[in-house]
């Protein structure tokens, strides 16, 4: 077996400025800032009102946000994935675009599209990659513009979603540090409960689908809730035991930010206090690919080498999984 591990070295993130508040939402839809708070725990999500700026531009800025930060060169990005289920456009590739702007010209790119669980698998994919000793900087940026497929009229969806990006260096390394274990799983069983309608190759853009809304995101809120909480929850604990992890071993979990429901299950589920859990659903809502790199952005001060970070996501699909990973440096 390979002795090379794949370790994250840096990170960046990416929200828009404007906030959409619950007190703005109580003006737009039949809702209130209690009703959504005790739900889901979100008291603002951030919006990018541009519309001639999509998934792209949040990408673009969070890696720039890393590549300024780790003073790196972006010529010596071997490989650029955007993991995203809002790319600029159909067929060309986002990521494509994300890495010529940036400047990885030596970089090959792609989407990774897995809804909320695709920065996750984008994880197993960059470690891949880099333990395979072909590589040595790849850049996984997660980033989606949620607005763009929301509809404002629609409050099961519209107080749930925000925009943003976030984004990791992974590199290889030769320290027992970086990705130790994933458990990645999927079940079309959840095909029809999280999904937009038209706009694939099942149902196409007719005047009649944009007529009847059908290309904005629709949930069935109940058996999404019932079988995130149960798998986000048994894939962790599965991953905590495998490894013989205690509580006490585990320093950070890093769960999706969906609900603050989800993630309460799945940190009681692996007996962590509230302060060893990553959490900014509050400030940002649910950001989809965006939400594991953004909370590694805001909480990178606070993590040490040798750290354990368990993470957790579940998506549409049915996605969902776990990572252990170990941290690599000291920021």
């Amino acid at each position: 077996m390979s002795n090379i591990n794949a370790a994250i070295t840096a990170v960046g993130g990416y929200v828009p400025d404007y906030k959409l508040t619950n007190a703005i939402l109580e003006t737009m839809v039949d809702t209130n800032d209690e009703w959504i708070t005790t739900r889901t725990g979100i008291k603002e999500r951030r919006i990018l009102k541009d519309p001639e700026k999509g998934t792209s531009y949040l990408a673009i800025q969070a890696a720039q946000d890393l590549i300024n930060k780790k003073n790196l060169d972006a010529s010596t990005i071997d490989l650029v994935i955007v993991a995203t289920t809002t790319p600029d456009m159909p067929v060309a590739s986002t990521a494509a675009y994300v890495a010529s702007e940036i400047g990885a010209v030596n970089a090959f790119s792609y989407d990774l599209q897995a809804a909320c669980s695709s920065f996750l698998y984008g994880m197993s994919t960059a470690s891949s990659y880099i333990e395979s000793g072909r590589y040595q900087k790849i850049l996984l940026i997660g980033a989606d513009k949620m607005s763009s497929i929301i509809d404002y009229t629609d409050r099961a969806t519209c107080i749930i979603f925000g925009d943003g990006a976030g984004a990791v260096l992974f590199e290889p390394t030769q320290e027992k540090v970086g990705l130790e274990d994933e458990l990645l799983r999927s079940d079309g069983i959840g095909r029809d409960f999280l999904k937009i309608k038209a706009g694939g190759s099942l149902m196409p853009a007719s005047q009649d689908t944009i007529d009847q809304k059908l290309h904005y995101v629709v949930q069935d809120g109940k058996n999404v809730f019932k079988y995130a909480v149960s798998n986000m929850a048994d894939v962790s604990e599965q991953i905590v035991k495998r490894n013989s992890l205690t509580n006490e071993d585990i320093d950070w979990l890093v769960p999706h930010q969906a609900n603050k429901r989800i993630i309460d299950a799945t940190a009681k589920r692996v007996n962590l206090p509230s302060e060893k859990v990553m959490m900014n659903i509050d400030r940002y809502g649910n950001t989809t690919s965006a939400t594991l790199p953004l909370l590694l952005n805001e909480y990178e001060t606070q993590l040490k080498k040798g750290d354990k970070l368990v993470f957790a996501a579940f998506g549409g699909g049915f996605t969902w999984g776990s990572i252990l990973l170990t941290w690599a440096y000291n920021s």
